[in-house]
């Protein structure tokens, strides 16, 4: 019997009105995976992920997680079945510490009570947890700086620590070089292919780098008006005629 994917969607759609945003989508992930999602603007790739972290509920279609069919669930169900997700724009305590952030997702995922307000004892499982997810991204050196301060770049890396410490299986890495300087992204996609590599979680990322996909990514998913137009390796969806045809004009 061969094993399930660790993510799979089946016929999934979104219509909002008379329109549809995600149309008739299925996609297989196999777990170590690491998929690129590629596409011009509005061609739904946000909108996928956010049918398959639960921010949006589908009009039709499944959603499995693991071999658990997730449709229905809640994004904080999804998050304790192992789904984390990054967003483009930064989702920080800007007023805490590096260290106080990634102690409250330590928090959230060894059960105990998630609060900004209880000092954290050196000792506790939490702190260490979230100070080895810190060392992990390179950015224990910063455990005291306030959030707030840190570059663009250092801001998704610790948005990675704190997906780190949820232990998730799959984790969906939405543009995480939004907003990151190009002196920057060489050491953010380093730090992505590293953490994959040690760790071996599944990771979906959209990403309009392409230097940064095909860098990075085992295949390649093309979204083009809401469908899925091909899914293979960067060097096989790159020279298909269709995906360079449906691009002619269109930024990637």
């Amino acid at each position: 019997m061969s094993t399930p994917p660790v993510l799979a969607v089946e016929r999934l759609s979104l219509q909002i009105g008379g329109a549809r945003i995600i149309d008739d989508v299925t996609l297989s992930v196999p777990e170590g995976e690491i998929l690129g999602v590629i596409g011009p603007n509005g061609a739904g790739k946000t909108t996928l992920f956010n049918l398959v972290s639960g921010v949006l509920r589908p009009t039709a279609g499944s959603i499995r997680l693991d071999g658990r069919d997730v449709t229905t669930a809640t994004v904080d169900a999804r998050a304790r079945a192992g789904l984390g997700r990054s967003f483009q724009t930064s989702n920080l305590f800007l007023g805490l510490s590096v260290l106080e952030n990634v102690r409250l997702a330590a928090q959230a995922a060894l059960g105990g009570a998630v609060s900004p307000f209880r000092f954290p004892r050196p000792t506790d499982a939490a702190t260490r947890l979230a100070e080895d997810r810190l060392d992990q991204v390179g950015l224990v050196a910063h455990r005291d700086t306030l959030a707030g301060g840190l570059s663009h770049g250092d801001k998704r890396k610790l948005e990675i620590a704190m997906l780190l410490a949820a232990d998730p299986r799959v984790i969906l890495l939405d543009e995480p070089m939004a907003g990151v300087g190009s002196g920057d992204v060489p050491g953010l996609t380093e730090l992505i292919r590293r953490v994959h590599r040690e760790t071996g979680r599944t990771v979906l990322m959209v990403e309009h780098h392409m230097e940064v996909v095909l860098g990075v990514v085992d295949r390649v998913a093309v979204m083009h008006h809401g469908r899925l137009l091909a899914c293979d390796t960067p060097e096989i969806v790159m020279a298909d005629p269709t995906v360079q045809s449906a691009y002619l004009g269109e930024a990637v």
